[in-house]
């Protein structure tokens, strides 16, 4: 079956309805729901029953970026910077060096059992030497996995930063193998560039973007996500034309914002969360579709000693070797190695070298693909089983009751209500332009006799009580202080 207008939309939304139902019961059965949307892909495919074809890399690798676009920022709103700021050194260094260490161990390994050329080993190395963010977030958020202090944050700072580093090696190292005639320092330059450009740029959009989220005045709440769309766009391509990396931008541009005071935040916090699992079931149906498993049986038996080295040896060992210099018990060292899951952002990454034409391009793509499956198949499946055995899980917590789920979005230890007196300056002022400490939230306000939920765009009006939750007592002054309550 070929893919035309006609049939587009009912074929893509019955894949769509199969992925979310196989998705629910995946887990009765432990198999990840990534490996099921990629094996419906795949069953759908020209090899499988479905036969539609689909042999289109460029296609593909604008719908990986796409998603990887969504997938990131959804990741970085969600990363709390209270909880990231303790392990900062240690996921930056996971995400650079950790990624760079797999990449070269992986990469002559390759060349040692292969008859690939050094630049070609590296190649394939780069684009593997990244752990997955779509494949680490779903799996761990979905299992809602508890692990000890820290590690959590660990994990889930160092597969949403690593892209990028992943991204730089795999075009300079691509470069190198269509100009053999240039030398490895070349390459040099340009990963800086990248990475200082990316950086700059991801703070500077998201301050940006903060403020034309909160001064822009839309009609309607529904449109202020659409605008969080548009400037993550922007972002990403902004910074891609200045020769900076995208993918790194758009992610600190998202952990900042996820960190402020935003009009409507929860909205665009709750329009992410679907659309970066829509776009990891479309990304995932898509590189099943792409992939021709006929293709992959006659590279299985290398595919297989490539992915055990790179489970069993390469990550371990970049990992020991990242974190040398930090405290860390050893067997949080050793489970942050198992949780070095491969998914769709390495089969994304092996587009390249297809739209390329370089000779091992078929050859490379296959190998990604199958050390992705093996990948999420043999430590998706055994994190739990890992956790215990290593002992870094804690005790899953306790069922929320109504209440609890009701300030689940601004979780604080202590509330007061405080009145708005007719002669207060805050009259009139938008809670956004308060400027509140991050330890302290409006939850509701009692107006007229009835409560509301607030906004960042809600005016403070006379005679309003505010009930506030913060952290600590001492809170509440700094809070009556913005308000200009004496």
């Amino acid at each position: 079956m070929n893919l035309t207008i006609e049939n587009i939309l009912l074929v893509g939304s019955v894949l769509l309805l199969i992925s979310v139902i196989a998705g629910k019961t995946s887990y009765k059965f432990g198999v990840p729901t990534l490996i099921l949307f990629l094996t419906i892909g795949m069953l759908a495919g020209s090899d499988g029953i479905g036969g539609i074809h689909f042999n289109d890399p460029k296609m593909a690798q604008f719908i990986g970026v796409v998603s990887l676009n969504f997938i990131l920022f959804s990741g970085g709103l969600d990363t709390n910077w209270k909880a990231v700021k303790p392990i900062l050194g240690e996921g930056i260094v996971l995400s650079t060096l950790g990624v760079f260490l797999t990449a070269i161990s992986l990469g002559t390994f390759v060349w040692y059992v292969t008859d690939f050329t050094i630049y070609e080993s590296m190649l394939l190395g780069s684009i593997v030497s990244s752990t997955d963010a779509a494949a680490v977030f779903s799996i761990l958020r979905s299992r809602s996995l508890a692990l000890r202090k820290n590690l959590r944050p660990t994990l889930e700072l160092e597969s949403g930063s690593n892209d990028p580093m992943a991204y730089v090696l795999t075009l300079a190292f691509l470069t190198l193998v269509i100009h053999q005639d240039k030398s490895i320092t070349s390459i040099i330059p340009m990963f800086f560039q990248q990475m200082i450009i990316g950086g700059i740029a991801g703070l500077g959009f998201g301050k940006l973007s903060k403020l034309i989220i909160n001064r822009i005045r839309l009609d309607f709440e529904g449109l202020y996500p659409v605008l969080a769309i548009a400037l993550m766009f922007i972002t990403f391509s902004a910074t891609d034309f200045v020769g900076g990396n995208g993918f790194l931008a758009i992610y600190i541009c998202a952990v900042f914002l996820g960190n402020q005071e935003l009009i409507h935040k929860k909205t665009i916090l709750k329009m992410y969360d679907g659309l970066a699992w829509l776009m990891q079931i479309v990304l995932f149906l898509t590189l099943g579709l792409l992939v021709f498993p006929s293709q992959i049986i006659p590279v299985m038996g290398v595919g297989l000693l490539i992915s055990l080295f790179l489970i069993l040896i390469a990550r371990p060992v970049s990992v020991l070797l990242s974190l040398v210099f930090f405290r860390m018990k050893m067997r949080r060292r050793l489970y942050i190695s198992w949780v070095g899951l491969r998914g769709a952002v390495p089969i994304v990454f092996a587009t390249y070298p297809l739209l390329a034409g370089i000779d091992k391009a078929n050859m490379i793509f296959n190998i990604v693909f199958f050390i992705s499956v093996t990948s999420v198949l043999i430590q998706g499946t055994t994190l739990s089983v890992f956790a215990k055995w290593l002992n870094v899980g804690s005790e899953k917590p306790k069922r929320l009751t109504a209440t609890d789920l009701l300030l689940s979005d601004n979780p604080k230890s202590e509330m007061q209500e405080i009145s708005i007196p007719p002669d207060c300056p805050s009259i009139n002022k938008k809670i956004v332009d308060l400027h509140f400490s991050h330890e302290a939230s409006i939850a509701m306000i009692k107006r007229n006799g009835s409560y509301i939920t607030p906004h960042g765009s809600t005016k403070i009006e006379s005679g309003d009580t505010l009930v506030v939750l913060a952290d600590r007592p001492e809170v509440f002054d700094e809070v009556c202080g913005k308000l200009n309550i004496t």
